[in-house]
C-alpha cells in the first residue's frame, strides 16, 4: 500500500456516540449504523432542544468544470468555527450515485475539509436513497397494475407524468416504452426515468415535518389524469401508506461528522438544477436547536439553489437565516472571463477581472433577500497572489467581508478569518431575510420574477406545453403554490454556453410540472434533462476495491 496522502485527515474519528453527546444527545436518541454513523429519532428536537442556533448559508457563483468546492467550504468553516471555540454543526445533502461515479467521483468535501466515513456517505450510507428509489418505484408499479387490472380510476395512460427513478446516470432510460410482450405483461404505454434525487419523494422526504405529514404528502403527489380530465393524485392508487412504511428509517436524519469532529447531520439529496437542492427541514432543524452555529449549503450557484433555500424550504421549515457565504475561486473567474479549462494553469489577473461581473450578480441578487454576504475565496494550489488579489480588492470596493478558504489544504485552520468575519457579520444583520415573491401571485409572475430578478432574463417564453400545463394548474387550485425552475447549473440563463453574466436572452419554459405533495411546481427550461447521463470517461472508470477492502479513485 502507499503511503498516506498529507492531505489525508489525521487520526481517528471520534465514537459516534461521543459526537452525539457534544450536542446534547443521548444514547437512546439514537440508532446506530456502526460506530461512525447513525440515525437521530424524530422526537429529540421537543426532548433535548438546547437553543436556536444562527443559520448559515453557503452558496457559489455559477459553477464551471474547474471547481468552486461548496461542500469543502462548508464543512471547512464549520470547522474554522470550531478552532476559534464556537458551538457549531453541519446540515448537508446525501451524496447521490450517478453524478458519483459520473463527473463528481465524491461529494463529501475533500482534503482536510471532509466528511467521514467519506466512503460510506459517498456509496449506499444508511440506504436512504435506495428507500426513496423504492418507495418511488411502488407507487409507479401500483398504478400500471390498476391500469392493468381494468382501470376503475378511468386514468388516462397518455397524461401520466410520473415516471421511474434510479439513482445512476443512464440516458438510455431517458425515454422507454413499458408493457410490451403481450396481453399479460401490462398496458403498453410511453414513460421513462428520472434520477432519483428528482424524485418528488425524494423532495417530499427534505420538506416535511415529520412521519405523519409525509404520508399526507405522498397522498397528495399528482400523477395524471382520467378521460373526463379530473386529476389522479396518488392517494386514489391505494399505496401511499406503503411508501411511507419504505421511508421508516430514511426519514430520520443521519449524524456523522468531519475529519476533524464537528458534528453534522446529513440527510436528503434533491439537485438543485432539476429539483430544490437542499437537505431536509428535519435535518436543519436539528442542527439549529443543538449548536450555537447550524451551517448549512445549497446545491449549484446562488441562483439555483439559494433562490429555492430562501423562497422554498425556508418557508416550509420556518426558518430564519443569518448570513450567505458565496463561494468563489479564480480558476472559475478565469472560465466566466473566458479562459478555457485547459489553459486554467496559468496565471492570468486580467480574465480574473473579467470574470467578476458573475460574482458581482450573486452578490446582487443576495441582497434582493435582505441578508449580508461574505465572499469566500476557496483557494487553489495553483491561485497567485496577483488573481487573488484581484477579487479581494474588488470586493473591498463593494463593501463585502472577503476571506481566503484554505480548508482543503489546511482544515479548520485554514479557515478561522473566515469563521471570524462570518460571526462578525451575522452580528451584524438586524432584519429577518425576506422572499423574493408571494406565493399567491399568478404563476407566469412568479416565474418571470425568479427570471428577471435573480437569472437576469429580459423575458419569458412559455411553449404550447408549458401554457397548457398553466391551465391544468388554475384548474385544480394550484396557483398557490411556490415554484421551483429546473435550469442548466452552468450559465446564469437557461443557456449552459452563456457564461460570465448575460444580458438581454429569454428564458424558454418548455411545460410546467405539478409536485402537489412537495408543495411546488417545477417549470423545466431550456435543454435541461431530469436523468443526467455518463460522460465519455465516467469516473466510475477509475474505481476499485482490492483484496483488502482498501477503495481507490474515489
Amino acid at each position: 500500500m502507499s503511503e498516506p496522502s498529507s492531505l489525508q485527515p489525521k487520526g481517528s474519528p471520534r465514537p459516534i456516540g461521543e459526537v452525539a453527546s457534544s450536542l446534547g444527545l443521548m444514547k437512546e436518541d439514537l440508532v446506530f449504523y456502526g460506530d461512525d454513523k447513525a440515525k437521530v429519532r424524530l422526537d429529540t428536537i421537543e426532548k433535548r432542544r438546547r437553543g436556536h442556533g444562527r443559520l448559515i448559508l453557503v452558496s457559489a457563483m455559477t459553477p464551471t468544470p474547474a471547481g468552486e468546492g461548496k461542500t469543502t467550504t462548508t464543512i471547512g468553516l464549520a470547522q474554522g468555527l470550531a478552532r476559534i471555540g464556537e458551538s457549531v454543526c453541519c446540515a448537508l445533502r446525501e451524496p447521490s450515485l450517478g453524478p458519483i461515479f459520473g463527473v463528481k467521483g465524491g461529494a463529501t468535501g475533500g482534503g482536510l475539509a471532509q466528511l467521514v466515513p467519506a466512503e460510506d456517505i459517498n456509496l449506499h450510507f444508511t440506504g436512504d436513497l435506495h428507500a426513496i428509489t423504492s418507495a418511488h418505484n411502488l407507487l409507479a408499479a401500483a398504478m400500471d397494475n390498476r391500469i392493468y387490472w381494468g382501470n376503475p380510476l378511468r386514468l388516462d395512460p397518455r397524461t401520466i407524468r410520473y415516471r421511474r427513478a434510479l439513482d445512476m446516470n443512464d440516458r438510455a432510460l431517458r425515454n422507454v416504452v413499458i408493457g410490451l410482450g403481450g396481453r399479460t405483461q401490462g398496458v403498453p404505454r410511453e414513460s421513462g426515468f428520472d434520477i432519483t434525487a428528482a424524485s418528488e419523494v425524494m423532495a417530499i422526504l427534505a420538506l416535511c415535518e415529520g412521519r405523519e405529514d409525509l404520508i399526507a404528502r405522498l397522498g397528495r403527489m399528482f400523477v395524471g389524469l382520467t378521460y373526463e380530465g379530473d386529476q389522479v393524485t396518488a392517494g386514489a392508487i391505494g399505496v401511499s401508506g406503503a411508501m411511507g412504511l419504505l421511508l421508516k428509517h430514511a426519514i430520520r436524519p443521519n449524524l456523522v461528522q468531519t475529519c476533524e469532529g464537528v458534528p453534522a447531520f446529513v440527510h436528503a439529496g434533491p439537485f438543485a438544477n432539476i429539483a430544490h437542492g437542499c437537505n431536509s427541514i428535519l435535518a436543519t432543524r436539528m442542527a439549529v436547536s443543538f449548536a450555537d452555529w447550524a451551517i448549512t449549503e445549497a446545491g449549484f450557484g446562488f441562483d439555483l439553489g439559494a433562490e429555492k433555500f430562501f423562497d422554498i424550504k425556508c418557508q416550509y421549515g420556518k426558518l430564519c437565516p443569518s448570513l450567505v457565504v458565496l463561494v468563489a475561486t479564480c480558476r472559475a473567474l478565469k472560465m466566466h472571463g473566458g479562459v478555457k479549462k485547459s489553459s486554467l494553469a496559468a496565471s492570468d489577473p486580467g480574465a480574473v477581472e473579467r470574470g467578476l461581473p458573475n460574482l458581482e450578480k450573486h452578490l446582487e441578487n443576495i441582497r434582493k433577500f435582505g441578508l449580508p454576504a461574505v465572499v469566500c475565496l476557496n483557494r487553489f494550489a495553483g491561485d497567485t497572489g496577483e488573481e487573488m488579489a484581484v477579487v479581494l480588492e474588488r470586493c473591498e470596493a463593494l463593501g463585502v467581508p472577503a476571506a481566503i478558504g484554505d480548508g482543503f489544504e489546511r482544515g479548520g485552520e485554514g479557515m478561522t478569518d473566515l469563521a471570524g468575519k462570518v460571526v462578525a457579520s451575522a452580528a451584524d444583520c438586524k432584519a429577518p431575510f425576506r422572499p423574493l415573491y408571494d406565493w399567491n401571485w399568478p404563476v407566469d409572475t412568479k416565474i418571470l420574477t425568479i427570471a428577471r430578478e435573480i437569472y437576469g432574463a429580459e423575458h419569458i417564453s412559455f411553449q404550447p406545453q408549458a401554457r397548457k400545463d398553466l391551465k391544468t394548474i388554475e384548474k385544480f387550485g394550484y396557483t398557490g403554490l411556490p415554484v421551483c425552475i429546473a435550469k442548466t447549473q452552468n450559465s446564469l440563463s437557461d443557456d449552459p454556453d452563456l457564461l460570465g453574466r448575460p444580458k438581454d436572452f429569454i428564458v424558454t419554459v418548455r411545460e410546467i410540472q405539478i409536485a402537489s405533495g412537495a408543495g411546488f411546481l417545477i417549470p423545466i427550461t431550456g435543454d435541461i434533462l431530469r436523468m443526467p447521463g455518463l460522460p465519455a470517461d465516467p469516473a466510475a472508470n477509475h474505481m476499485n476495491i482490492d483484496k483488502w477492502g482498501t477503495i481507490t479513485g474515489l
